[in-house]
């Protein structure tokens, strides 16, 4: 079993299935990972406690899919200095098909840096992931 080096996050169970092409990715490339979910809105501590023990935990990057909002990403990047990847995602509440969270992802405040993927492409953030830890 590979060392765990990444962690990909989403706000509900809900999303796990569109994020498997970051589960592909990781797993082709011999990269470990760990999955969870913490939402932004409903447990908003569990987050910040994710994020801020991330590091010491032996995690280097952070891959988070979230919709609508798309609060997640963000939320993580305020509580850790690892590299964030936000991965937008369409939801059937969505009134721009997944282009309002990906606006929402790539709209960081300065000092609060999110990389965004294009929408629903998870298996593009694991591969990003890969050349972070590459590189």
């Amino acid at each position: 079993m590979p060392e765990t080096l990444v962690g990909i996050l989403v706000g509900s169970e809900s999303d796990r299935e569109r994020m498997q092409g970051a589960f592909d990715v990781l797993e082709k490339e011999g990269v470990g990972y760990e999955f969870d979910v913490r939402s932004a809105h409903r447990t908003p501590d569990a987050v910040a406690e994710y994020a801020k023990s991330a590091r010491e935990r032996g995690l280097r990057v952070l891959i988070c899919g979230a919709g609508l909002a798309a609060a997640l990403p963000g939320a993580v990047a305020a509580h850790t200095d690892l590299p964030v990847i936000g991965v937008p995602l369409k939801s059937s509440l969505s009134v721009l098909d997944g282009v309002d969270a990906l606006l929402a992802i790539a709209q960081m405040p300065p000092g609060v840096p999110v990389a965004a993927v294009g929408v629903d492409n998870a298996r593009n953030a694991a591969a990003l992931a890969v050349r972070i830890l590459r590189s």
